[in-house]
């Protein structure tokens, strides 16, 4: 089995795996599904309307084995225990190169039944609940959208093109779900609007950026901003912007300004997320 890495916010980290001296031996995850329904009366059954997801339960087991090194036994328990005190907030779980953030329900249970500890080993069990229920790549997708090519341009009509300017890209969700985005605008720029075509949505902000200023947009739920140069500029959003995700599958962005400078950047960073 692939290793499983829980690492809390200090940095501290354990390492479950097929290998001494935490042996991941089962991974049990659950995740519910809260309906929305509608029901009239003398009505057969109900009506569907719509469905979110619950929070996301794991259970890990395995095995602590030392090598003629009783005493061994109870550090690794005591560094397990300090990997997961819950008293130090979420701790990210990584696996099979994506991750997921979670708190201990209990801390670690370390069974005394028999068979279930001895001199060189010990039995354990996590119980762990994500309250974001996603999956997501360790790595993050980014995509320019303003840039230059060429740099000439001639009256006369050429199969070649000398110049062309990019103001539109092709970003691809790979995940199972929606996934929120940052978009970072290094201006200059007037009014700088995004817009996923996909879906018609933009998100645009009514200031003026110099050469020197950086504009930075989250459209996380729960973890929205606008910022300029690190300050809060969320008084500067349009009021029929929304604050949009990028679909499943392909999605064309476009980039819009009133001030159309070569200098202009735009960059959109997204996480893809996973049932």
């Amino acid at each position: 089995m692939e290793n499983l890495i829980i690492k809390n916010t200090k940095g501290e980290q354990i390492i479950l795996g097929n290998q001494a001296p935490f042996y991941l031996e089962k991974i049990d995850e659950a995740l519910g599904v809260d309906i929305e329904s509608q029901k009239s009366p003398k009505q057969d059954g109900s009506t569907y309307i719509d469905n979110t997801l619950g929070i996301r339960a794991i259970s890990i087991e395995g095995i602590i084995i030392t090598r003629n090194e009783p005493r061994k036994v109870a550090e690794y328990k005591r560094k397990m225990e300090r990997v997961l005190n819950p008293k130090l907030g979420e701790v990210t779980i990584l696996h099979q190169g994506k991750e997921i953030k979670a708190v201990v329900e209990t801390t670690p249970i370390f069974p005394s039944s028999e068979g279930s500890r001895g001199l060189f080993y010990q039995k354990y069990l996590i119980h762990l609940i994500c309250h974001n229920p996603f999956w997501v790549d360790s790595f993050t997708e980014s995509r320019e959208m303003s840039y230059l090519m060429g740099g000439i341009k001639f009256n006369l009509r050429l199969p070649t093109n000398f110049s062309n300017r990019g103001f539109r890209r092709k970003c691809i969700n790979d995940g199972d779900v929606a996934t929120p985005v940052i978009i970072e605008f290094n201006g200059p720029a007037t009014n700088p609007t995004v817009i996923n075509m996909t879906t018609g949505e933009f998100i645009r902000v009514n200031r003026s950026l110099g050469e020197d200023d950086v504009l930075s947009i989250s459209t996380t739920f729960g973890e929205k901003y606008v910022r300029i140069n690190g300050d809060n500029a969320f008084h500067y959003i349009d009021l029929d912007s929304v604050f949009w995700s990028l679909t499943p599958g392909d999605n064309i962005l476009s980039y819009e300004s009133n001030n159309d400078s070569i200098k202009t950047r735009v960059t959109v960073k997204w996480r893809n997320r996973y049932i």
